[in-house]
């Protein structure tokens, strides 16, 4: 029986007066930014969909302005590149993604993935094709995206193979990420069940085709990965043995190196969990759940080195992300209800808390757009 990844990290309910209320967001201010939010909604004081809000470009204070409703377990949401559109995985095991238009806060339509618990999604350089990452089935779904944003009937089902040494994690494979490398040539899968990363091509017609498997060490549970702008290098968080990865990357092939703990040795099980690179490439960032706190690491040659962990003011922060600009980290912490910002020093990658936490029911993704 597979275990409910969500379940066995577990999730707090949301006190009264958390939940945000409208069908769409307020008037945006010009000067703010806006971000949309992650979220489960089917759990014990979940939200009511896709979250919205805003930013303060000058401050990164954060602001609920409303929800797009009935978007069922939004727990990865993502901007199409001209930032027309939103998409969301719908994290059930009848798995879904959402299409939503961007501007007007509708959506446009829904389509089955065919896999279980779809908790990631990527968009094709071309803009022509959409691909989730299915966790519970260990498959990949491919979508072609229509020219109003919508998704058209899947054009793909890939099912991986592979097995760890965790009894309750990896009976079998849990694809936990897609996302497609800084040359646009080829789509990345993490799998954390198979300890692996898949490599594959994408058609024209919307058809995978397997061109590398890359194998970490066993237990390691892969969850996701994050490119140097050079696109020579990749880092993977492992999400069993809280450790990163500093792996060399050439046309497909991951070829794994360095490894380095995450958190300090000791005290609570971490679990880490988003990873990501400055716009520069001097710093990476990784949210650690357990420990609940952002390691920084220096680019050091080939390797990394590590700055500081800092704690992110809540408890297990899910996803982190930084904003366009560069100046602020948002951490979205899933069993506090909380989202925190952070200034980022941009000459040491420290990080220094920002703002008063926005509280809004289990936040799990955070996405500033890109557009404002």
């Amino acid at each position: 029986m597979v275990v409910d990844r969500r379940r066995f990290l577990g999730a707090v309910g949301v006190g009264a007066g958390l939940l945000m209320t409208g069908e769409i967001a307020e008037a945006t201010p010009k000067a703010t930014k806006r971000v949309f939010f992650g979220a489960y909604t089917t759990w014990s004081g979940g939200a009511q969909g896709v979250g919205i809000g805003t930013y303060d470009p000058a401050n990164g204070q954060l602001k609920s302005t409303g929800v797009i409703k009935g978007v069922v377990n939004p727990s990865w949401v993502e901007e199409s590149r001209d930032g027309r559109f939103l998409y969301a995985v719908n994290e059930t095991s009848d798995g879904g993604v959402t299409a939503i238009n961007a501007q007007t806060l509708k959506v446009i339509n829904k389509q089955v993935t065919g896999g279980a618990d779809p908790c990631h999604l990527a968009i094709d350089p071309s803009g022509r094709f959409l691909v989730t990452a299915d966790y519970s089935s260990g498959s990949l779904s491919v979508f072609p995206i229509r020219p109003d944003g919508g998704l058209g009937a899947r054009t793909h089902l890939v099912k991986h193979k592979g097995s760890g040494p965790d009894p309750d994690r990896q009976k079998g494979p849990h694809a936990h990420q897609v996302v497609f490398d800084p040359h646009g040539k080829h789509l990345l899968a993490v799998d954390l069940g198979a300890d692996a990363v898949f490599s594959y091509t994408l058609s024209a017609q919307g058809k995978l085709t397997l061109v590398n498997t890359a194998k970490l060490k066993p237990g390691a549970g892969p969850r996701h990965l994050a490119f140097h702008p050079n696109g020579k290098t990749a880092y993977i968080a492992n999400e069993l043995d809280s450790t990163i990865v500093v792996s060399a990357y050439d046309n497909g092939k991951l070829t794994p190196g360095q490894v380095l703990k995450t958190a300090p040795a000791g005290g609570v099980r971490n679990y880490p969990a988003e990873v990501l690179v400055s716009q520069d490439g001097r710093f990476v960032y990784l949210s650690n759940r357990g420990h609940d706190s952002v390691a920084v690491f220096a680019v050091d040659g080939a390797g990394l080195k590590l700055v500081e962990t800092t704690p992110t003011g809540g408890k297990f922060p899910r996803h982190i992300t930084l904003d366009p600009s560069g100046r602020f980290l948002f951490a979205a912490n899933q069993n506090s209800n909380l989202v925190t910002s952070f200034s980022v020093d941009r000459a040491t990658g420290r990080l220094t808390p920002a703002g008063t936490p926005l509280s809004t029911p289990i936040p799990v993704c955070v996405q500033p757009t890109r557009l404002g």
